[in-house]
């Protein structure tokens, strides 16, 4: 089938690659416009457009895909389908619409279990032990649409988002090769979702990685998975100092919220119940580090108390 691809990185890198490889190869790529990156702050392409001209595939970077410059040039194309793998822009009737077979929208969840913009850190904050890809057609209302295929896998023990997203992206690549299949075959059968089952994860802001010491330790141990790499859970250290856990775990301690129990050999903190081992954290400004080794320099000792970083303030 003829496809034009909608999306962004780092989970549409994959996808992308999977339909370039297939006999769905897409006509062209629409993302987004290049952005300053780096500490140099230099316009750089992403990922996905460096992909694209590897692949010699057509970019088309609007700050508006529904322009009428854009949409002009789609009808020239005249794909069959729109594939979109997290584009980051709500599409109106125009696009959703726009081709005969309509937009095909690669989502990260089991829909519908967490529709919405952050699927992936809700399911492992959630305690889910199974998560996946559904390849929904794109409907008005947000991830309503029917559901053509779904493909599920289990969530590791230890798995940060980061790391389920990079999962997530390439089954999501050979879900919708087979999906596109389905439908140039005319086997394609979509299922409506159980609107009664559906969940939401919404948009995932910086002030979201905050660490609650109230809350129970195996909650925030979830937290910290789910956080990893952004936006990051954070901490503030008894000095007042920016800490970012990467990795932790649970222990059996008590004591107030927020308490340092131990700080030599591991680096333990009181929860709302049990405590929490910060097995790996970036102190603000400096590289990754083991709990142990942080100790080693920041001088925190027994007894100090780490805060929750206050809500950020918008002047």
């Amino acid at each position: 089938m003829k496809t034009v691809f909608l999306g962004s990185p780092p989970f549409a890198l994959p996808v992308f690659r999977a339909l370039a490889r297939s006999r769905h190869r897409p006509l062209a790529l629409v993302t987004a416009p290049d952005k300053p990156r780096g500490r140099g702050r230099e316009v750089e392409p992403t990922e996905l457009v460096l992909a694209a001209r590897e692949l010699d595939i057509e970019q088309i970077q609007p700050a508006d895909p529904h322009a009428d410059e854009v949409l002009a040039k789609l009808r020239e194309l005249a794909p069959d389908v729109l594939v979109v793998a997290s584009y980051g822009v709500i599409l109106k009737p125009a696009l959703i619409d726009f081709a005969p077979h309509g937009s095909l929208n690669v989502h990260a969840s089991l829909l519908p279990r967490w529709r919405g913009a952050s699927p992936i850190q809700a399911a492992i904050a959630a305690g889910d032990e199974r998560t996946g890809v559904s390849i929904q057609r794109i409907v008005r209302a947000l991830d309503e649409g029917d559901v053509l295929l779904s493909r599920e896998r289990a969530i590791g023990a230890e798995e940060t988002s980061g790391e389920l997203l990079a999962a997530l992206a390439e089954l999501g690549g050979a879900a919708i090769v087979e999906a596109l299949d389905l439908l140039e075959n005319g086997a394609a059968r979509f299922t409506p979702q159980d609107a009664s089952r559906a969940t939401y994860a919404r948009k995932l802001k910086k002030e979201r990685g905050a660490l609650d010491w109230t809350r129970p330790a195996s909650e925030l141990v979830r937290h910290v998975r789910a956080m990893n790499p952004w936006p990051g859970a954070r901490a503030l250290d008894p000095k007042g100092r920016d800490l970012t856990v990467l990795r932790a775990r649970e222990v059996a301690a008590r004591g107030e919220p927020g308490a340092v129990l131990e700080a030599s050999e591991r680096f333990v903190v009181a929860c709302g119940e049990n405590a929490l081992e910060l097995v790996q954290l970036t102190p603000a400004g400096k590289r990754p580090m083991s709990g142990a080794d942080y100790l080693r320099g920041a001088r925190v000792g027994a007894g100090e108390r780490l805060t929750t970083p206050p809500p950020a303030t918008h002047g």
